[in-house]
């Protein structure tokens, strides 16, 4: 653990992206090949599950740092960390120890099948041969909360300078269905069978967020366009037969959408499709809280298969007749994707996503003010002699989002962050007036200026009325601009909506609180957009 540990540190001291990648790189090239894997698998978000609970944790810390569990709560929140909390309470150990992190992670792993003092005799014995920082590492792995601050594409260019492996073949080698228990680093990364899993997917490109509108993309004719689909981005993949269906996120999905084992038949081996997963109902995209109602399933009982049918709306082809054509202009990808796809019965899992014909850049903006009515979130710009990249690179396909909705909303409550922000009070619950009342809706935490999250803590903390464990109930002074992409039907809210991806997107001093919108106001945009 103490090369794990350093390497650590030396990321979480830095904030260059070249000092990251030459740490991590120099890394990989030196340590051994089990933790070589494990660290891989780390950055990449394959983490063990959690094995002990926070709350025994604490409860065992406060214990062997001799304190009473109530000054251990209060110390937490000023902390911010659970992890960091237990590393700096904990006494020094009483040895030292050099074994590696796949060490360690096999003795977390082997926690879930210990009895509960079998449990803390080994977390305590794993405290006791570990320092600080060594401790910290092993307490964020444990609570399965590790975060190294270095994503999955700095990792694999750090693990390219290391192997001298093209940093495109690593992203696709990383990808599936693979764990340190299933594999070696040798076999996953140096000498990679691309036969070996076929339903490994392949790495998505992701596109930048545009604006300002697209006059400066130049030539109109040398872009395409398309709705961008309110929906979870998905990659159909149709091999040996099967059927594999993946998330952006890299989850095999398959088992919860069973509609698409029907791909198989419509479509010939060998073919990988990216596209947007929809619910799906009379030729019509159905609103996004129906596909919810899916998501997070192991299974899906036919009621709900009957209610919420979803199929792909695809629009790009990646693999055809077994073959990587990813490095083919866009233009001729999607020719080919038409054919392919194009002329498929009603009966099949797959629609074409539409091209947006459209002579300039005023006649897209026209068209992009008419997406909600659609169910879409606005419009994708794809250069059409763009390779499909990995990842997000600027420059090539841009996502033009529709303005988000917004409402007026009073804060009521607020809870301190994590974190580098665990003494502000950063998050935050919202309420809309009803008559004399105020109804909450909706939480946020993100939108405001540093500046302004400092102002705002000053201000809790002189006019909090209530406290509730780490929540603060506050005068309701504050009016806030709260955007948001989509809103929906919620039963489990007492206002009856929830909304998608709410944010502050400004601080409102000009609106004392009775200006603040309504409930009735809520209402009425769920009527119309919901």
């Amino acid at each position: 653990m103490n090369r794990f540990a350093a390497l650590f540190t030396a990321l979480d001291q830095t904030t260059k992206t070249n000092t990251k990648v030459a740490a991590l790189a120099d890394y990989l090239s030196e340590a051994p090949e089990a933790d070589r894997l494990w660290t891989i698998a780390l950055l990449s978000g394959r983490r063990p599950k959690r094995t002990v609970t926070t709350t025994l944790l604490r409860a065992w810390a406060a214990e062997r740092a001799g304190i009473p569990l109530w000054l251990f709560e209060e110390a937490y929140p000023i902390v911010g960390d659970l992890a960091e909390t237990i590393a700096l309470i904990l006494p020094p150990p009483a040895s030292r120890t050099d074994l590696g992190l796949s060490h360690w992670i096999g003795v977390i792993r082997g926690l879930a099948a210990l009895d509960e003092p079998a449990r803390k005799a080994a977390v305590l014995a794993a405290w006791d041969q570990l320092e600080t920082t060594q401790r910290f590492v092993f307490n964020k792995l444990i609570t399965g909360g590790f975060r190294m601050g270095v994503s999955q594409k700095l990792m694999t260019r750090a693990l390219s300078r290391a192997t001298g492996i093209a940093e495109p073949d690593l992203a696709h080698r990383l990808m599936g269905d693979w764990s340190p228990e299933s594999t070696s680093f040798r076999n996953l990364v140096l000498e990679h069978d691309p036969t070996a899993d076929l339903s490994k997917p392949y790495p998505f490109y992701l596109a930048y967020q545009l604006d300002d509108g697209p006059a400066a993309l130049g030539d109109p004719q040398d872009w395409a366009a398309e709705w961008k689909w309110d929906g979870i981005r998905g990659q159909l993949i149709v091999r040996d037969g099967q059927f594999h269906l993946w998330s952006r996120g890299e989850e095999l999905i398959s088992d919860r959408f069973p509609e698409f084992a029907r791909a198989a038949d419509h479509l010939p081996d060998g073919t990988v499709l990216d596209g947007e997963l929809l619910a799906w109902a009379d030729e019509t995209p159905m609103p996004f809280n129906a596909l919810q109602k899916r998501l997070g399933r192991k299974t899906v009982p036919k009621k709900l298969l009957a209610e919420a049918p979803v199929i792909l709306r695809a629009y790009d082809l990646l693999e055809r007749d077994g073959r990587d054509i990813r490095q083919t202009p866009y233009a001729e990808r999607r020719d080919r994707l038409e054919t392919l796809v194009g002329d498929l019965p009603p009966d099949a899992p797959v629609r074409l996503s539409p091209r947006l014909p459209f002579g300039d850049w005023d006649e897209l903006t026209t068209l992009r003010q008419t997406s909600r009515d659609r169910q879409a979130e606005g419009l994708m710009l794809k250069r059409k002699d763009s390779a499909y990249r990995d990842g997000r690179k600027r420059g090539d396909w841009w996502k033009w989002k529709v303005d988000p909705l917004t409402i007026d909303a009073v804060m009521i409550y607020a809870q301190q962050g994590h974190g580098r922000r665990a003494n502000l009070f950063t998050d935050f619950t919202f309420a809309v007036r009803d008559g004399n009342q105020l109804v909450p809706f909706t939480k946020a935490y993100s939108g405001l200026t540093d500046a302004e999250f400092n102002k705002i803590t000053a201000w809790v903390r002189r006019n909090t009325l209530e406290r509730y464990g780490p929540v603060r109930h506050v005068k309701p002074e504050h009016v806030f601009e709260i955007a948001f992409e989509g809103i929906q039907e919620s039963p489990r809210h007492k206002s009856g909506v929830a909304l998608r991806f709410p944010r502050m997107s400004r601080w409102r001093h000009d609106k004392p609180v009775s200006e603040a919108n309504t409930l009735d106001d809520l209402k009425e945009i769920l009527k119309a957009y919901g």
